[in-house]
């Protein structure tokens, strides 16, 4: 894997260009290489030999007299310990923050070795995205308070959004927040209430992992009429820290009124504690009364534009994960299938039941299974670091590269998070598949890398979510301009692979053909799926527009990774990188054969709006 992240990295991505920018002048290749190194190391000493265990010692609630905790292995500290060690939680962020400086795109790479070693035991995302978040909407007093202590490792972050009884509606959440006295405004750290309300799916909501832990919880302020405004017009947003703290962060010996209400019991991520949190039940009562002490973090009303910031770093990151375990089982399965005898080659050879079997990589089916799979995953891999250097490109680019950047991850950040999770998940799949009877067996590490992928569809906004949010927002925002970007980009990778007849892989030139014929039919179907400017119609088969417009981009991805790799081997580096440029090439090549024609079913219902699941009745299932 980490000769496909460097050439993703270098050859691909040219990211050592990034260092003639200011803020990474520091910094070289070889400097980069060190931080992959140290992650490396990390993942393969601390994390991987320890994702069995924390699967099967699943964590456990204890009671004692500051409450119910939840008990994790004592390999999970360690792993901890050594990723807040490791300076990785702050690894983008300024010298003055303890950070590296490091561009995002690095700092993705980086952590995909831990992702892939135990997706189960990288609970890290949500503190560097909790932190994040304040660094972008939060106070100077918030930021020294909390973020600096979240960078660093000594505390731990959440985001609460989710209720039982609203799910993923959250203009119906019911948490309340309610100023804490008449000096309410005038607290240091941020306007101060009293949230009363129950959260749901929290991922890591409590541990003993950290001294404290930060939650960033969406609450509704009361109108003048005691009542909640209906909607998402009246969410805000809160920070409420499990223990409280005085304006320079330090300890005041008060537990917050955040309780424990269970944990839920998963399918996969089971090293994970995934919580329900009551919030102001009266269980602990800091200053004397009942309800949770919260901070506000920017103006009323504004809570979800501040909460999208991490919610949509959470989803490139959920992107990564599911893309990683694809990986994993991928890397498991051609391993198998090199050492596992079974059959004989097809021809008169193969018929003498006296000869040898052959290993089960050398039958064609087989050969199918892991080109799937290698083109799912380092092509998910492609898109997920195209969109972590589309991050520094906002952050550090000019401004008209920097609106850019910011148009095209716009739209490509439902892609980014639901396609590697249906198809990292489709990858560990055919890994079982390649296992036969084993991989269905828990001998084999197969089975939990599919267990542990089958979350990624569902959270950080569901399949169907994604779905909606491209096809009812970002494709026809600001009368198209995104969808216009992406296309714009597509077309570049077009223009210069159609001129190619000749090379390693004569058919790119063909490739391009059919990625224009693609992106064609895609815009063309987005037009007709909104041709009657009603939303239950274009809407109605938002899910299989999305299938096709991530082909589509994967498709795009590949041919621009082929022409990088084939610029590698007109270099000659040698057999190493010859083999790693031809595999990149037959995966291209899968890609187009096998996936990409796909669409055209995905797009004849959008482009239709074909009404059979619209129109189907209740009674009739």
């Amino acid at each position: 894997m980490r000769a496909t992240i460097d050439f993703l990295l270098h050859d691909w991505l040219q990211a050592e260009a990034l260092t003639a920018r200011p803020r990474f002048a520091d910094h070289s290749r070889e400097t980069w290489g060190q931080v992959l190194d140290t992650c490396e190391r990390i993942a393969r000493e601390k994390y991987a030999p320890f994702n069995r265990l924390v699967d099967t010692e699943e964590p456990r609630v204890v009671s004692d007299s500051d409450g119910e905790k939840v008990i994790l292995p004592q390999a999970t500290h360690e792993a901890w310990k050594a990723l807040a060690d490791s300076g990785l939680l702050a690894a983008a962020q300024d010298y003055e923050l303890g950070g590296m400086q490091l561009p995002y795109t690095v700092e993705s790479a980086a952590h995909a070795f831990l992702s892939k070693a135990s997706v189960s035991i990288v609970a890290g995302m949500l503190t560097s995205g909790n932190a994040n978040l304040l660094m972008a909407h939060g106070t100077p007093a918030q930021q020294r308070a909390f973020a600096t202590r979240e960078f660093s490792g000594e505390w731990a972050g959440t985001m609460c959004l989710s209720e039982p009884q609203a799910g993923s509606s959250l203009s119906d959440i019911a948490t309340r927040a309610e100023p804490d006295g008449e000096d309410f405004e005038g607290d240091p750290l941020g306007p101060r209430y009293r949230l009363r309300g129950n959260k749901m799916w929290i991922s890591a909501g409590e541990h003993e992992l950290t001294g404290n832990i930060v939650h960033l919880v969406l609450a509704k302020i009361p109108g003048p009429d005691g009542k909640l405004v209906p909607g998402t017009r009246g969410i805000s947003l809160f920070i409420v820290p499990k223990r409280l703290v005085d304006a320079e962060g330090q300890f005041t010996g008060e537990r917050n009124d955040v309780a424990l209400a269970g944990l839920n019991h998963k399918c996969g991520w089971r090293g994970t504690p995934n919580t329900l949190l009551n919030f102001g039940e009266g269980k602990f009562t800091p200053g004397g009364r009942a309800g949770a002490i919260g901070y506000r973090v920017g103006a009323p009303g504004q809570g979800l534009a501040g909460m999208f910031h991490m919610m949509n770093e959470a989803r490139i990151a959920i992107g990564l994960a599911a893309t990683m375990l694809g990986m994993a089982g991928y890397e498991a399965s051609l391993a198998y299938a090199r050492e596992r005898p079974q059959g004989r080659p097809m021809g008169p050879a193969g018929k003498d039941p006296a000869s040898p079997q052959v290993p089960i990589i050398q039958h064609a089916d087989v050969r199918r299974m892991l080109l799937a799979q290698k083109s799912y995953s380092e092509g998910a891999l492609a898109l997920l670091l195209y969109c972590a250097r589309l991050v520094d490109e906002q952050h550090t680019g000019d401004a008209a590269a920097a609106a850019e950047a910011r148009l095209l991850l716009e739209v490509l950040t439902p892609v980014a998070k639901s396609w590697p999770s249906e198809f990292g998940l489709e990858a560990n799949s055919l890994a079982i598949q390649i296992h036969g009877g084993y991989g269905y067996t828990r001998d084999y590490p197969v089975e939990q890398y599919w267990r542990d992928n089958r979350l990624n569809m569902i959270h950080e906004g569901s399949h169907g979510i994604q779905a909606l949010d491209l096809l009812g927002r970002k494709v026809v925002m600001n009368g198209g301009a995104g969808l216009k970007a992406v296309a714009a980009r597509m077309q570049r990778t077009i223009d210069a692979a159609l001129p190619v007849p000749a090379g390693p892989l004569p058919e790119l030139h063909e490739y391009a053909s059919a990625l224009a014929s693609a992106l064609s039919k895609v815009g063309a179907a987005t037009q007709s799926a909104w041709a009657t400017g009603v939303p239950e119609e274009a809407l109605a088969n938002a899910v299989p527009y999305l299938q096709a417009f991530g082909h589509t981009v994967l498709a795009w991805t590949w041919l621009d990774v082929a022409l990088a790799a084939q610029r590698l081997l007109a270099e000659h580096r040698g057999p190493e990188a010859e083999a790693l440029a031809r595999g990149k090439l037959a995966a291209c090549r899968y890609f187009f054969h096998y996936e990409l024609p796909r669409i055209d079913a995905w797009l004849a219902v959008v482009a239709s709006r074909d009404d059979t699941c619209r129109t189907m009745q209740d009674d009739w299932f």
